[in-house]
């Protein structure tokens, strides 16, 4: 079997070198690591030169290249550089556990290799020094692990450094741009055309921290969100669930005439539910299960939808 492990670096010189070390340590061996640096200006490049010096599986990608691509453009090159059977993404500043690769090689095993699939797992919150802050991301933050469409529809539950997908869904990702995330977009994908697979374990520490792209829900966050006021959060969740229906019709243009009529109208009737009348978003609702996990967050979610408060 073919596996790529994938990581994208920029500007990561502080906690680097722990997650590489965390990767060569894998009870799984048999792989091969591609890095691409995004346009570091720290000491990033000279540690990847380190480590590729000393381990032959890692490999260096675009190697004289500064260009910034962004985060999601950067994984699409490195998933399209070469073919695998899988591939697993990794990020620069956590650290995987020793069985992570194992454990989603052994499930990704149990499907059929032509259909496409992702494998994703649990993580740890830690802080800068590995302290545990959180045993389970997934369960604090929503609750549960989404694996069906409609709820992985309007709530991500997958994160890009536990993710496993197989060569038949890498081939379905054509696309960069209306993605939220590339992680939440491919589970959207394997969701509507193949398995979408949640394997209730830790694979890494994953560190929170102030440079994270995307990271775990703080305190500290929500209280700024409640002392922005109404109006401002009401806006910005607003302008989020745009970006969930815009990258819902960038699933249909990409793999539209493949879905079901059921995966079909999930889609289409999500896209366009804040522009009915109250009764058809009501139906919306509860007819195509859209929700978030979390009572909490159902409830926001539920009376923004119905009473179109602070509408955009």
């Amino acid at each position: 079997m073919k596996v790529h492990i994938l990581m994208s670096t920029y500007n990561g010189e502080r906690f680097l070198a722990q997650q590489l070390d965390s990767i060569i340590a894998q009870t799984y061996t048999d792989w091969r690591l591609l890095i691409r640096d995004d346009g570091s200006s720290d000491g990033t490049r000279g540690i990847i030169a380190d480590y590729v010096a000393k381990d032959e599986r890692i490999c260096w990608v675009d190697q004289d290249s500064q260009e910034n691509l962004g985060v999601i453009k950067s994984f699409h090159r490195l998933v399209k550089l070469e073919d695998a059977d899988v591939y697993l993404f990794s990020d620069q500043d956590d650290v995987w556990l020793s069985d992570k690769v194992a454990s989603q090689l052994e499930l990704a095993q149990r499907y059929p290799v032509e259909e496409p699939l992702l494998v994703y797992m649990d993580l740890k919150v830690v802080d800068d020094s590995l302290h545990v802050l959180e045993e389970s991301m997934i369960k604090r933050q929503s609750h549960h692990a989404n694996t069906s469409l409609e709820a992985i529809l309007i709530e991500n539950t997958v994160t890009g450094g536990v993710t496993l997908i197989n060569h038949a869904l890498a081939q379905r990702w054509t696309r960069t741009d209306g993605l939220i995330m590339h992680d939440w977009y491919l589970a959207i994908l394997a969701a509507s055309l193949g398995h979408l697979v949640y394997l209730d374990q830790p694979g890494e520490l994953y560190r929170q921290h102030s440079q994270n792209v995307v990271g775990a829900r703080t305190q500290d966050k929500r209280f700024k969100l409640f002392r922005e006021g109404p109006r401002t959060v009401y806006q910005r969740y607003w302008r989020h669930i745009h970006e969930i229906q815009d990258q819902a019709r960038t699933v249909l243009a990409e793999v539209g005439d493949r879905l079901s009529p059921d995966q079909h109208a999930i889609l289409t009737n999500w896209i366009s539910i804040d522009q009915q009348p109250l009764s058809e978003r009501y139906r919306r609702l509860k007819t195509y299960g859209y929700r978030k996990n979390k009572r909490l967050h159902q409830l926001v979610f539920t009376s923004l939808i119905l009473s179109k408060i602070y509408h955009q």
